[in-house]
């Protein structure tokens, strides 16, 4: 699809691996996903890795934080949400029943940023745009192409997301796995939420893939684990899997390239 140069508040439009061996997990993403990567300094002492797809940023990658480390977290996907203020984003979150793990704050030129969880307890990174407006591809092969919540309170999470993002929302039976709720923007399906028993809320990014199989099997050789069978459904075809050091992410092969 076109290159991207804009995303309305309230779209996910950025994802970042936050993973304590950065150089193992450029090893296994890049022949994985088709990425290749530039680190660049980011602020004293720290460096930040733009991810690129035919020269295009489609994700970051960073070194966890110790204190994830020492909590016994494995690697993880963070998802970012365009807003038009981090600071009334933040605001909202608070005032509608979530928390704010880190409050705003400015990243260098490129953007101003703050961490947000919602009642039960999934985290959100917020994105107030300025050089950097999120991914230049998406929802296509080695591309970001969904958001998925994953929740024990679908009807939690849509009042606390209508009130953040403004999103609406529709629950839908999905059988075998139960009520999915939709949520939109302006109209438009933008990201989803499901209820999985045992599994922590989260957010789950999907990757784009040319062939679900075929990238299944490159998971696996990678060191990588596939957590379920792949799955047909409307969008194309899926499957959960995890990287070697735990990062839990979903790839799919669309049935036809979004707009």
């Amino acid at each position: 699809m076109p290159k991207r140069d804009h995303y309305r508040p309230g779209t996910p439009s950025w994802i970042e691996l936050a993973t304590p061996d950065p150089a193992a997990a450029e090893r296994f993403y890049g022949p994985l996903m088709g990425w290749s990567f530039h680190t660049e300094p980011a602020g004293e002492d720290a460096t930040y890795t733009m991810v690129l797809r035919d020269g295009e940023p489609v994700a970051g990658l960073m070194t966890q934080p110790p204190e994830q480390i020492e909590m016994g977290l494995p690697a993880l996907w963070n998802t970012y949400v365009t807003v038009e203020s981090a600071d009334e984003a933040a605001a909202r979150a608070a005032g509608a029943g979530g928390s704010v793990m880190a409050p705003p704050f400015d990243v260098m030129d490129v953007g101003r940023m703050a961490v947000v969880v919602d009642p039960a307890g999934a985290v959100t990174c917020v994105w107030e745009p300025r050089a950097h407006i999120g991914a230049h591809l998406v929802n296509e092969p080695g591309a970001f192409t969904w958001a998925e919540l994953v929740t024990p309170d679908q009807t939690g999470a849509a009042a606390f997301y209508g009130q953040v993002f403004g999103w609406s929302a529709t629950a839908t039976e999905m059988p075998p796995i139960g009520t999915m709720t939709f949520f939109q923007l302006d109209g438009d399906d933008i990201a989803s939420a499901l209820t999985l028993p045992d599994v922590p809320p989260h957010w789950q990014v999907y990757l784009g893939v040319g062939d679900c199989d075929a990238a299944c099997a490159a998971v696996e050789a990678g060191g990588g684990s596939v957590l379920a069978d792949p799955v047909d459904a409307p969008p194309g075809r899926m499957a959960p899997v995890a990287d070697p050091a735990g990062a839990v992410f979903s790839v799919i092969a669309l049935a036809q390239p979004a707009a």
